[in-house]
């Protein structure tokens, strides 16, 4: 959004010195017109009235003042447009403007340009009557119109400029809104199962340290790689961009698994992957893996790719059983999360589908199809200020 837009303070400022300049002229013609004190007095009374009343009809604060009293203000600005208007002839014409503007901005719709029109033509209409002349009658017309668009448009002018101030503050809060989540969404789908992988591993080590030194050492060693990959991921996050690939992370899937005892059939053999896929189906990896040890505690686990080029796709699926038994991971702290959640709405946002499923025997399918075109993911991969937000 453009920062040369005039503020509302500004935009409204220009209104109201518009206002008051056709309110001064309006008083200099009704100057040159009274004959006497009283007249003069009671003539120059009325043209702040008139300016006023086009205020209440037109300030962008005022709406609810105006639905409770339109009637009665719009029904006595007509009144002091048209009565005097046979006193002071061509003099007091200029009012027609103001009630010209009022009725736009009070009135909307058809019936608004009918009652626009009206007013023109009654001014036109009691010139006429006054023998004015033709050139001046269009002239009082003509007035009428220019005066009315006028008074309108800048007073449109101060109203867009307070919507126009009043959006940018929301997006502002919109885009801290998306940075927050976009963070969250991206530590829970990283270090969940970086976590979750750190914690079993400890938990073996502690369990063959003093039977098995060298495999311990070998599985402080993978723990280790571990860590750091997760603080290089939390980095990644810091900075908005990152990038994971499917086939590592199913090396890193057989490895956690196999630690914890489980029997791992992986038949993953994808290649030249859009990147969006690649990272999209890693996290969608990561986060089975991570449901997987912390919500169950299976003897067999199934990691497979599958491609369709037809149908432009590539799927992912996880199958495990001993679904719903205490997660392998810290028996007794497990608890629902909300990835699944998170994994359905970022597929979905690719145009792809997440599938999940209960077999018989306490068997668990996650199944995750998403598109091979490298434009389905544009909207995924930009920074993370222009990402779109993911409800946690």
């Amino acid at each position: 959004m453009s920062d040369n837009s005039p503020s509302p303070g500004i935009a409204s400022l220009i209104s109201f010195v518009v206002l008051l300049g056709y309110s001064l002229m309006q008083t200099v013609n009704v100057l040159e017109a009274a004959t006497g004190l009283v007249e003069l007095l009671c003539s120059v009374a009325v043209v702040p009235v008139v300016a006023a009343l086009h205020w209440v009809h037109s300030a962008p604060g005022l709406a609810a003042l105006r639905g409770r009293i339109l009637v009665y203000t719009l029904s006595l600005q007509a009144l002091i447009t048209f009565v005097p208007f046979v006193v002071y002839g061509w003099r007091w014409g200029g009012m027609g403007g103001f009630l010209a503007a009022s009725v736009l901005h009070t009135v909307h719709g058809v019936l608004g340009r009918v009652l626009f029109a009206l007013v023109v033509l009654g001014i036109v209409g009691l010139s006429a009557a006054q023998q004015l002349g033709p050139v001046n009658v269009v002239y009082m017309g003509v007035s009428t119109l220019l005066t009315g668009l006028v008074l309108y448009a800048l007073a449109r002018l101060a109203a867009l400029a307070t919507a126009i101030h009043g959006t940018r503050e929301e997006l502002a809060r919109m885009a801290v809104a998306r940075e927050r989540l976009r963070f969250a969404r991206d530590l829970h789908d990283l270090l969940g199962y970086s976590l979750s992988s750190i914690a079993l591993k400890n938990e073996l080590i502690q369990r063959i340290v003093l039977k098995n030194p060298e495999l311990a050492r070998r599985e402080v060693e993978e723990v280790l790689v571990i860590t750091r990959q997760a603080l290089a991921d939390v980095r990644e996050v810091a900075r908005g961009y990152r990038d994971l690939s499917l086939l590592v992370e199913v090396e890193s899937a057989c490895s956690v698994l196999r630690a914890a005892g489980i029997t791992v059939t992986s038949d993953v053999s994808v290649t030249g992957l859009p990147s969006g896929a690649n990272t999209l189906l890693a996290t969608v990896l990561r986060e089975g893996l991570t449901n997987i040890l912390r919500h169950s505690q299976p003897s067999t686990c199934v990691i497979a790719t599958h491609t369709d080029q037809e149908a432009g796709t590539v799927e992912l699926r996880l199958v495990n059983d001993g679904a719903g038994i205490e997660g392998v991971v810290s028996p007794g702290r497990a608890s629902a999360g909300t990835g699944l959640g998170n994994l359905t709405a970022r597929v979905g946002a690719v145009g792809g589908r997440l599938n999940i499923r209960r077999g018989p025997a306490d068997a668990f399918e996650l199944v995750a199809r998403v598109p091979l075109a490298t434009e389905a993911y544009a909207s995924v991969t930009r920074p993370a200020e222009a990402r779109q937000p993911v409800v946690l």
